[in-house]
């Protein structure tokens, strides 16, 4: 079975980092797409960034700049570094997982998905 379980959520004060991961089990993952997206209240999940197989990277203009997608293929984990938080990035974070490779912005095109963490940012 597999099992995709994210980390590191919390509250943060805005300008302040947070690390999200996301650990996957029950296969490997080392030959697919990642993501990480994000659903605030009363809005649409979205995407905020993208990672294929070969480490090439995409971001939501929202947060280019300030988060950082990785993997790391021996762990089947991965990782979503923010920093410069701010209030608008309050939300709760899934990660997910294609199978496949490319790069892909719908959450239509991810097979297996966390349970979500919040990420609460003060003003």
């Amino acid at each position: 079975q597999v099992q995709l379980v994210e980390s590191g959520g919390g509250l943060v004060q805005a300008g302040g980092s947070l690390r999200l991961s996301c650990a996957a089990s029950g296969r490997t993952f080392s030959g697919s797409a990642m993501g990480w997206f994000r659903q605030a209240p009363a809005k649409e999940r979205e995407c905020v960034a993208v990672i294929n197989w070969t480490g090439t990277t995409s971001y939501s203009d929202s947060v280019r700049g300030r988060f950082t997608i990785s993997r790391d293929n021996a762990k089947n984990t991965w990782y979503l570094q923010m920093n410069s938080l701010k209030f608008e990035d309050t939300a709760v974070y899934y990660c997910a997982a294609r199978v496949g490779g490319g790069l892909y912005f719908s959450t239509r095109d991810y097979n297996y998905w966390g349970q979500g963490t919040q990420v609460t940012v003060s003003s």
